[in-house]
């Protein structure tokens, strides 16, 4: 309600006692209480509602829904997705499942590439009405989210969607042999991040409060997240986990056979991703660090200059540079690393 309208009612009420007043002086007994009881309703009445109001504000204030995170370039294990200005979503590479079948997405605000290399990989879109859309394999029904409502975010894993809702609750569909799907009773989160390789997957959720929970494979301690603290972003791979610590250094668990979690001495960085087996972040001056795995070259980014988001893939990686257009390293069998005449790409 806007504040003109408030003002209108309560120059009313203001209007309609000042008028009792003087009936109220001159009247019978009998009639000057039943005026009074008319000026104490409207009076109740007016602190009642901006009471309440007043109350719902204050509630708001310290319950505030989780905001819309717009991930605009996204990498899965063969393909490579993208979220144009006009909402509508480009992608290539493998789409061997339909995975690249976005001709039809529209009016979305974020998207998730998955990733698997036993049953096929999927895309995720989350529309501006808070619904979701997604395509590519659903041998487990990782793409059964028509029925989701009030979605603010998505993240796609290995044959399975996590979405997260606007009051900071979490659901999960696909593949939950792991486990990685059981985060029915999670609260208070507001960001979300789904890993995994082969037939294993974990889920990872970031708190309001800048803890972290993680469910699902553990075999690698990539799980062994409940003492971090002042974290402000999550990332999850095939088989450990990434954390953003509010001061812009890093922190990882799990599996480290490339290096991929020898990230301590990373500073300033404002943004992580986190592929197969190597981990990504971006810098506030706008260029790249990489480490883990390089067999492909998918760390190869040290010469990116002003990028703006990245996204890694299983065994590439792709960066958004500020004018729109893409950069993308690593493994190019399926063509996922062909963005060279991308444009117009949504910047976060």
């Amino acid at each position: 309600m806007s504040d003109e309208i408030i003002a209108g009612i309560i120059g009313a009420a203001g209007a309609i006692i000042a008028a009792l007043i003087p009936e109220i002086v001159k009247a019978s007994p009998k009639t000057k209480r039943t005026l009074l009881v008319s000026v104490g309703v409207i009076v109740t009445c007016l602190l009642g509602f901006f009471g309440g109001r007043n109350l719902y504000r204050l509630y708001q204030q310290r319950n505030p829904p989780v905001p819309l995170v717009c991930k605009t370039i996204s990498a899965g294990m063969g393909h490579t997705v993208g979220l144009r200005t006009d909402g509508t979503v480009v992608a290539i590479g493998n789409n061997r499942h339909g995975e690249c079948d976005i001709e039809k997405f529209q009016d979305i605000v974020a998207v998730s590439a998955g990733n698997s290399l036993l049953w096929g990989s999927h895309t995720v879109g989350l529309r501006t009405d808070g619904t979701v859309v997604a395509v590519g394999a659903n041998d487990y029904g990782q793409c059964d989210v028509s029925k989701w409502r009030n979605i603010v975010a998505v993240s796609a894993g290995n044959s399975y969607t996590v979405g997260l809702r606007r009051n900071g609750t979490v659901v999960a569909v696909g593949m939950n042999n792991d486990g990685q799907c059981n985060v029915s009773k999670w609260r208070d989160i507001v960001a979300v991040s789904a890993g995994g390789e082969l037939e294993y997957g974990h889920t990872v959720g970031l708190r309001k409060d800048g803890t972290v929970i993680a469910v699902g494979m553990n075999d690698e301690g990539q799980c062994n997240v409940s003492d971090w603290y002042s974290i402000a972003a999550v990332s999850a791979g095939n088989a450990h986990t990434v954390g953003l610590h509010k001061d812009g250094t890093v922190v990882a668990v799990g599996w480290n056979g490339y290096g991929q979690c020898n990230v301590s001495d990373w500073q300033d960085i404002m943004v992580i991703s986190v592929g197969a087996s190597h981990t990504v972040g971006l810098r506030k001056d706008g260029t790249v660090v990489a480490v883990g795995d390089n067999y492909h070259g998918q760390c190869d980014v040290s010469k990116w200059r002003d990028i703006v988001a990245v996204a890694a893939g299983d065994f590439h990686t792709v960066g958004l540079h500020k004018d729109g257009t893409v950069f993308a390293v690593g493994h190019n069998y399926h063509g996922q690393c062909d963005v060279e005449d991308w444009a117009n790409i949504r910047l976060p």
